[in-house]
């Protein structure tokens, strides 16, 4: 469970330090709202995420480029359908 824990918080510091302001905002957002929700299948899957170039990942949030397959998975939707802005007026 510590591990778990761990793995989150590591995860949520990379979010925010991602590359670009843009990639930092969104993700590091979705991470301090989702993460702690997620499955350990969802966690593999975003933290796969993580290690693509900022500007591939933007594009693919954005839809500016499709993912490929290996890619599409449940936690990609998640984070095209975050708000951003919706998120930061909750705050």
């Amino acid at each position: 469970m510590i591990e778990q824990i761990d793995r989150i918080k590591r995860l949520k510091y990379r979010s925010f330090y991602t590359g670009t302001k843009e990639t930092d905002l969104i993700l590091g957002n979705f991470a301090e709202k989702y993460l702690d929700t997620l499955e350990l299948e969802q966690l593999d899957d975003y933290e796969e995420l993580l290690k693509i170039e900022d500007p591939r990942l933007y594009k693919w949030i954005t839809g500016m480029e499709v993912a490929p397959t290996t890619f599409q998975t449940t936690v990609l939707e998640l984070i095209k359908e975050f708000n951003l802005s919706e998120y930061l007026n909750e705050k």
